[in-house]
């Protein structure tokens, strides 16, 4: 494919101003919404081939997420997009001010293996909604989903409008090489520090959606029985390959033991005595990350778990204790089912203590008390989270969903995935009355008088 002549294609149907119209946007938003009713058997089918995923995950955690994203586009497209009236100061009477959302452009969408279709889609209905033309490469580590969304898109649109690229790191390659008006992309903050050098070549604006090491801390007072039930939920959906699944857990040095036995009984009430035979156990991408997590299963002491099935790629959901932060599992962010269990004495120290580590994408506390609640998260810097659950802030289109500093920059969802493909223009417009003020000559003119008018 020449991505050159693909882009200058979709510019030209972009400056042409169809997509900014909100009935167009609209009636593409429906268009979209057919298609996945059409396509979802090849769909599902698709994540069951290239993660293993129940028909029930891959609907919970991908497609109903997608259609939750495009019934809130399609019904509140209106009012995100109406011009917003802001004060004007006195110095500037008479005028009145007001500020446009008007889409960015051509935007190249750069979507992640793990959640093959929603971080795909989602971020393609905020495009659409926005009024942006796009071209979409999903990941090759999903093959059999990636032809799926190619499948899908193809049937949907015009080329010229939305195109789906597939293959490897050449075509990713080339495509940076492009210059596109806004670039979003999901993936390791290795590979994002490549695109935001490649997008600063050309002073193209991104949204980078990362990950990191996500900590989960125990207070003294949480309730361990709901705390096991959702993090054992939370870190082992997908097999652990989710960006803000939980990446370890802090607990009070006194509880470890028992709250492990509450995390082992979770384990098997979800996944059974052989979890490696549940069907609702997804398998690890490919070969590389697995012998990737292999690797991390020989840090600390395996307290449940730790066998695994190099035929399937099939890991069990392992808890590791007597883990300390210098070994491997604590040095880069797992993305996989291993889970540590750390411990900590004062949980005043623990907070300074993860102050000092790299902004997670997200954080999540289990704790009945509502001081301790507003407390941590005003002083650990994270990109979202939840309190007493994990992972859930994702499924709420109305919150923002993001990363901060190594975890990255931009939101996507909802009316924040919206304005995130948009720019937001101020303008100002005067009325023929004029004030001869702010014109020269200046002397005999009041410097007091210019100071209250401004």
């Amino acid at each position: 494919m020449n991505f050159t002549a693909l882009i200058a294609a979709q510019r030209r149907y972009f400056n042409e101003g169809l997509t900014r119209s909100i009935s167009f946007r609209r009636e593409m938003l429906l268009r979209l919404k057919r298609g996945l009713e059409k396509h979802e058997e090849a769909l599902l089918s698709a994540l069951e081939q290239d993660l293993g995923k129940s028909r029930f995950e891959a609907y919970e955690t991908e497609l109903g997420i997608v259609r939750s994203e495009l019934r809130d586009a399609w019904k509140h497209l209106e009012k995100w997009a109406r011009p917003r009236r802001v004060p004007t100061p006195l110095s500037q009477f008479p005028a009145v001010s007001r500020v446009y959302r008007e889409p960015f452009g051509v935007a190249l969408i750069l979507s992640p293996w793990n959640y093959p279709l929603q971080l795909t889609l989602v971020p393609l209905i905020s495009a659409l909604a926005a009024g942006c033309t796009a071209v979409v490469k999903p990941s090759a580590y999903a093959p059999a989903t990636s032809q799926a969304v190619a499948d899908l898109l193809g049937e949907v649109f015009e080329e010229r409008y939305v195109a789906c690229v597939q293959g490897g790191r050449a075509e990713n390659a080339a495509l940076l090489e492009e210059h596109f008006d806004f670039i979003f992309f999901t993936g390791s903050t290795e590979v994002g520090r490549t695109v935001m050098a490649a997008a600063a070549r050309h002073l193209t604006p991104v949204a980078l959606e990362l990950g990191g090491k996500s900590p989960v801390i125990l207070a003294h007072d949480a309730d361990l029985d709901l705390a096991a039930r959702r993090i054992v939920w939370g870190k082992f959906l997908n097999a652990g390959q989710t960006c803000v699944a939980p990446d370890h857990v802090w607990v009070p040095a006194e509880a470890r033991d028992f709250f492990v036995e509450k995390l082992k009984t979770c384990i098997t009430r979800f996944y059974g005595e052989r979890p490696l035979e549940s069907p609702d156990l997804p398998r690890i991408i490919n070969d590389k990350h697995f012998e990737r997590l292999l690797g991390l299963l020989k840090s600390g002491t395996t307290a449940c778990g730790g066998a695994w099935d190099a035929s399937s790629r099939r890991i069990e959901p392992t808890v590791l204790v007597d883990v300390t932060e210098d070994m491997p599992v604590m040095g880069e962010e797992i993305f996989g089912p291993i889970l540590p269990v750390l411990t900590y004495e004062d949980l005043d120290e623990l907070v300074l203590h993860l102050q000092s580590k790299p902004r997670p994408l997200a954080l999540y506390l289990f704790t009945r008390n509502h001081y301790r609640m507003d407390r941590i998260s005003a002083l650990l810097p994270f990109g979202g989270g939840c309190v007493n659950d994990t992972i859930v802030h994702l499924a709420n289109g109305n919150l923002p969903f993001g990363g901060i500093g190594e975890s990255g920059m931009g939101r996507c969802h909802g009316e924040w995935g919206y304005r995130t493909f948009s720019h937001e223009k101020g303008i100002l417009r005067k009325f023929s009355l004029d004030i001869p003020v702010r014109y020269p000559p200046h002397k005999g003119k009041s410097l007091s008088t210019l100071k209250k008018l401004m």
